[in-house]
């Protein structure tokens, strides 16, 4: 079985394995509940994907009760399935610009990587209402094959998620990739943009909290 980021989203088996990213794990019970199907077809898919080694069952204790139960968790595998795969060519030009070039000119670089990714995105992104903006940002941000949640708060803030990243090994030594991330968005939506959490950080994503300028 073959899979890859842009496999349909009607498919049982990707359903699943995006949902144990978004939440770290699964129980048949709440696998019933996304896929709303039997407990026979649950089983058959997650047989499937534990055949084809995308997820294991492992035993896991219910907090605060001290009774196991049996969970899903994605293996390394399925890990790299949601792997974003950017040009290598273009990931080893970043690296040997870090190794040879020093913390100024590579800030420049990445300002100018900012710049064009922000136009490029912006072409996406046409409401006027900022909610729908961080959903169309979310949008553009899913067909390039990143994994992402928006979540409004409240009236003044909204909640962007990402659970890849596309420069995952890059952003490990340098996190100057993630301020470039945080001001590409905040081109992009013409917004406050504060990156609150983060995959490096041991997280299960990247979340970006979003709130409108004020007039001032």
């Amino acid at each position: 079985m073959a899979l890859g980021f842009n496999q349909k989203q009607e498919s049982p088996t990707w359903q699943i394995l995006e949902y144990m990213k978004r939440n770290g794990s699964a129980t048949i019970k709440e696998l019933e509940d996304l896929l709303r199907v039997t407990t026979t077809a649950v089983r058959q898919h997650l047989n499937t994907l534990q055949g084809e080694a995308y997820i294991e069952r492992r035993r896991v204790l219910d907090a605060g009760v001290g009774r196991p139960h049996h969970a899903y968790f994605l293996t390394e595998k399925a890990r790299e399935v949601f792997a974003c795969n950017c040009d290598d060519l273009a990931l080893t030009l970043l690296e040997e610009v870090f190794a040879l070039e020093g913390q100024e000119r590579t800030a420049l670089l990445l300002g100018r990587v900012g710049n064009r990714l922000a136009q490029r995105y912006q072409k996406s992104v046409h409401s006027t209402i900022l909610q729908e903006r961080v959903e169309e940002l979310a949008e553009v941000l899913y067909q390039r094959g990143v994994l992402t949640d928006v979540t409004p708060q409240d009236d003044n803030f909204i909640v962007l998620k990402t659970y890849n990243c596309p420069f995952h090994e890059l952003a490990q030594e340098h996190r100057e990739i993630c301020d470039m991330d945080e001001d590409m968005m905040r081109q992009v939506l013409g917004s406050n943009v504060n990156l609150s959490s983060c995959i490096m950080d041991g997280h299960t994503g990247c979340s970006f909290v979003v709130s409108a300028k004020s007039d001032s």
